[in-house]
């Protein structure tokens, strides 16, 4: 389990990185390696918060560019709306790939559609934020549950069937969804932080969750403001990709 100081460490620095944009004072990066973070929706803002988010993970090991698939919804909340993104995703890829400074593709949704799509294409390393963040969560044999704002009950199933596939199903402890509309929850920060808190509540006492994955890429800022709130890590799905894609490129071939 990650330790205090660790979590501390990173709000620290995605609040360095917050401030530093907002002061035009960018932190250092090797502008030789660029890691691309495709959002398979077209939410622009949460496209930027979340290469933010990745960009004070990586520090300076790479620059961190986000892009967002312009055809898609601004909210991915079916499995018809995400398979509906993948020509998008694979479009966005493929083309980042092409210049020779990137070093690896961030597909940044929770459900990862056209990850595998994606790896066929190129020949850089592509990570799903859904993939690695079932990874870290499930590490040491743990077990982990799910908070997200979409009802939709063939998504929620799909969650299941991911935990499965990786090999987790033992230790997966199901999904809380958050109350409301959730185009509209995800406007309002406040409203989004007391929904996500309750139903990370949930998932602790009742499911009895030891680490709990935050459902979706929009919903990474919330979980760094909640952690302090509880003991138990909120695995944040952007981050875990981020930490995946640095190892990844500083590794020897």
């Amino acid at each position: 389990m990650t330790d205090i100081t660790g979590r501390a460490r990173r709000w620290a620095l995605a609040a360095g990185c917050a401030m530093g944009l907002l002061s035009g004072q960018a932190p250092a990066q090797d502008a030789g390696r660029i890691i691309v973070l495709i959002n398979p929706n077209s939410n622009e803002g949460a496209t930027q918060s979340m290469a933010e988010l990745a960009q004070a993970e990586v520090g300076d090991a790479a620059t961190v560019e986000g892009r967002s698939n312009a055809g898609a919804p601004a909210l991915l909340t079916t499995p018809e709306d995400m398979a509906n993104a993948v020509p998008g995703v694979v479009a966005v890829g493929t083309e980042a790939a092409s210049d020779p400074r990137v070093a690896a593709l961030i597909v940044s949704a929770f459900s990862d559609p056209g990850l595998p799509e994606l790896r066929e294409a190129v020949d850089i390393p592509v990570f799903g934020i859904g993939e690695e963040v079932f990874h870290e969560a499930a590490r040491d044999g743990r077990p982990f549950g799910i908070v997200t704002v979409t009802p939709d009950e063939d998504l929620i199933e799909s969650f299941r069937q991911k935990a499965a596939s990786l090999g987790y199903e033992a230790q997966y402890r199901g999904v809380r969804v958050t109350p409301g509309d959730p185009a509209e929850l995800v406007q309002d920060p406040d409203r989004l932080d007391a929904a996500l808190a309750e139903a990370v509540r949930q998932s602790v006492a009742e499911d009895g969750a030891e680490a709990v994955i935050m459902g979706g890429g929009p919903l990474s800022a919330s979980a760094i403001r909640l952690q302090p709130q509880f003991e138990q890590p909120l695995v944040v799905a952007v981050n875990a990709a981020a930490r995946a894609a640095a190892q990844r490129i500083a590794a020897p071939d």
